[in-house]
């Protein structure tokens, strides 16, 4: 396990990763975040369903990503561990995967060794790293990934986190420029597409809480394969990208999924 030594968490505001973990129905996670999540409530009661989906999405591109032989798996924003986490998936279908994955909260720092626990022919490591901050991601992650081979990097319902003043179509960028040919791209990313009002109030309401929430439209989405091949069906709602490779998630047909998700394919 690599990175620094924890800091301390601030539970004085919501953090997104907690959020999502209350959303999932997780234990880690403080009063200040369920208070935050009660209100993303109010504005859509469905939110809960759409961390579902999100998740569900991340299984099925990682056994789809496994079969097609990747081995290799970079995991960006992993957030707090659920099960199966993205090792357990890969590791199922590609018992000899390495896993790395990189978050910024010291309370996923805090649930590393439970990541690390249960391997066995496969490497799954953490590394405590900030998107904002690609350079320390790859430093760290080539002391455990080979790039001279093709790695899936996950950025699973993260850069919505991450605003354009940040540069999170760069960032994106700098991370696939050290990829090998061959290597994947998984996004997943809210979008106020469908429904602009709701989406607006929630972006105001995270805003004064202190969480950035940077919704891009469909193309803007899509810009971030830029240069990429689009594994078919392409750019889709999360639920309906290969629903062949898992279960359905409860409620995910009862209205509106505002988000979309890809994989793609580096030439």
């Amino acid at each position: 396990m690599t990175g620094p030594n924890p800091v301390e968490i601030d539970t004085s505001k919501p953090h997104s990763a907690r959020m999502y973990d209350w959303y999932l129905g997780g234990k880690d996670n403080y009063p200040v975040d369920e208070a935050m999540g009660q209100q993303m409530l109010a504005l859509d009661p469905r939110v809960p369903v759409m961390a579902r989906v999100n998740r569900a999405f991340m299984h099925r591109s990682t056994r789809w990503l496994a079969r097609q032989g990747v081995r290799q798996f970079l995991d960006v924003g992993t957030g707090i561990p659920t099960e199966p986490n993205l090792h357990q998936v890969a590791q199922r279908t590609a018992p000899d995967a390495r896993v790395v994955y990189c978050d910024n909260d010291p309370i996923v720092l805090a649930h590393a060794a439970a990541l690390l626990r249960g391997t066995q022919e496969g490497v799954t490591e953490y590394l405590q790293a900030d998107v904002r901050d690609p350079d320390a991601i790859v430093e760290g992650a080539r002391k455990v990934l080979d790039f001279s081979r093709p790695v899936a990097l996950s950025l699973v319902a993260l850069l919505h986190f991450v605003s354009d003043e940040d540069g999170a179509h760069e960032l994106v960028g700098r991370l696939l420029s050290e990829l090998a040919s061959g290597s994947y791209l998984v996004v997943t990313h809210a979008t106020a597409d469908f429904t602009p009002e709701e989406s607006k109030a929630a972006t105001e309401k995270l805003k004064a809480a202190g969480v950035t929430l940077a919704l891009r439209s469909r193309e803007e989405f899509t810009r971030f394969f830029d240069g990429l091949e689009l594994v078919p069906p392409g750019v889709e709602v999360p639920h309906q990208w290969h629903p062949d490779l898992g279960e359905p998630v409860p409620g995910q047909d009862d209205g509106v999924i505002p988000g979309y998700g890809a994989v793609g394919r580096k030439p």
